[in-house]
Formats: structure tokens, sequence, C-alpha cells
């Protein structure tokens, strides 16, 4: 079944279309915009009017685009961002069709579906998928053949931390250390079931394929934030073939990354697939 998923996040909205299976799926095309929803806000705070605007221009394009490439069926959905503003249905009633608000649960449940379904290779025993978005952080385990045993959902994200402490360009050591201290402070007594392997999702795990490979520990994160702070946005974009939005972003993300992966007690695999992946394999095993 041909079927696209339209995540409108706290940083992106994004367009993600595959020939989906209950276990299988097929990317066809994806498309990005760094949107920014969040940007400034704090929890219960209003999204404002020209924002609205202009994401319901970007979901109207990527739905037109999705269906252009032979999508039948169409899940809007929408996280962190939308769920916590104050205004939310005023921002439902201007998107076009049907928007769906995931709770913090549920986006764990299609994060770790996702990340196991489409993660290239074995996953035997349990598995943490952390899922670092822009304005909370989703963190599931459970097994591939069973789903999802335990979640937990925390609002902190890499757009939220990004706005309230990283001024200079590159970031300052004191910038980093305060994030450091409110991520790790986010999860601190957290009592996680140990998973056997934990893998990575999000926009942040991603573009650190780039930076430093496939895998997440903590000499390898301590590699990027050097390279983030050692050289400009704009010159990392350049070196890495990166958005400079994003790279604004990733050393909050980083570090978020870094204090979930402590939690866990293990290096973080990046995935390959994460929430989206997730609602159109969902889709296809609701048919």
């Amino acid at each position: 079944m041909v079927c696209a998923c339209v995540d409108i996040g706290t940083n992106t909205t994004r367009v993600l279309v595959g020939d989906a299976t209950a276990d299988r799926l097929t990317e066809i095309l994806q498309q990005r915009a760094f949107t920014r929803i969040g940007k400034g806000m704090t929890p219960g705070a209003e999204i404002p009017r020209a924002k609205i605007e202009e994401v319901a221009r970007v979901v109207a394009q990527q739905v037109t685009l999705a269906r252009s490439v032979g999508a039948d069926r169409v899940r809007v959905v929408a996280t962190a961002a939308i769920r916590g503003a104050s205004n939310r249905d005023e921002f439902l009633a201007a998107m076009e069709g049907e928007v769906e608000i995931l709770d913090g649960e549920e986006e764990a449940r299609l994060a770790f579906l996702g990340a196991t379904r489409t993660f290239g290779g074995d996953l035997p025993g349990y598995v943490g998928v952390v899922d670092v978005g822009g304005g909370s952080t989703e963190i599931a385990v459970g097994t591939v053949a069973g789903g999802v045993t335990w979640c937990a959902s925390f609002r902190v994200g890499s757009g939220f931390l990004a706005d309230h402490y990283l001024r200079s360009d590159p970031p300052s050591i004191g910038e980093l250390r305060a994030v450091r201290a409110h991520a790790a402070g986010v999860f601190d007594g957290l009592d996680v079931p140990a998973p056997d392997i934990a893998v990575a999702v999000g926009g942040s795990a991603a573009s650190l394929r780039r930076l430093v490979g496939a895998v997440l520990e903590p000499d390898t994160m301590q590699r990027a934030l050097r390279v983030l702070s050692g050289d400009t946005i704009a010159g990392v974009a350049r070196t890495f073939a990166l958005d400079p939005e994003r790279v604004r972003l990733l050393p909050a993300g980083i570090l978020i990354l870094d204090a979930a992966s402590q939690r866990l007690g293990k290096p973080l695999q990046i995935g390959r697939g994460g929430l989206r992946e997730g609602v159109l394999l969902d889709m296809a095993r609701s048919l």
C-alpha cells in the first residue's frame, strides 16, 4: 500500500511517502521544511497566527505532493509544540483535512515501531529507542516481536534547549554546560528497564551520522561537540552538507542523546527510521 505521513513537529514539518506492508517499508519520497513552530515558545503559549498560516501552506503542499506520487492514504500527525499550545484548536482549524495530535505515549510507540522495523539488522532481546525531537523526547523499551512494554515522554527537545541556552556562534563552553545540566536533570532518577541494545532516532540523530558515523557513545558525542564548537554554524553546515538551522540545534540534540544514553546504560545505534516510518507501518497494519 502506498501511503504517506505528514509529521508536524516542533522544528520541522516533513512528509514521507512509502510502499508499506505490516512489517516492511520502501521509501518513495521524503521532503522537509524547517517551520520551527516551537521557536521561542514556552509550554502553554500560543502559536503565532503567521506561523499557523505558514505551516498550513506547507502541510497543504506536502499532502498534494504525496497524492501526486500515488499515496492512497495520507495521515497528518502533530507532536509536542501543538499538543502544548494554548491555541491548538485554532491551529487544527487552519489545517487542510484532519490532523491527529499524538500524545507522548503514542508518539513513543510509533517511533519504536518505525525504529525497530527499519533498523536493517537484528535487534535481539529488549530494545531501547530514544526519539529526540524539537519540543519533546520519547524513550521506549520493548521487543521487536512484542512491541513497547515501557515508555515515557519528556518536555525537553533540541529546539527548546537551543532557544533557551545557545546564544553564541559557535556555542560557548558555558552554554554547552548549561544545556548538559538541563538535559541530565530531566532524566535524573528515572528508572528505565535496562535494554540489550539502544537506538536513536529523530533529526539530531540522523544528522549526527554525517559527523561521527552510526554509533553514538561518549567519545563520538564529544567529538561531535568539538566540531560544532570549533567552527561557525555556516562553516559546519558547508563542511557536512547540513542545513544551518539543523546545525544550530545539534549541540542541544547531542546532549539530550548523551543524557538518555547514560540513563539507558548503552551506546546509541543511529536508526534509519522513526515516527514517520512507524505511522506508515501502523497504517498498513490497520488494513
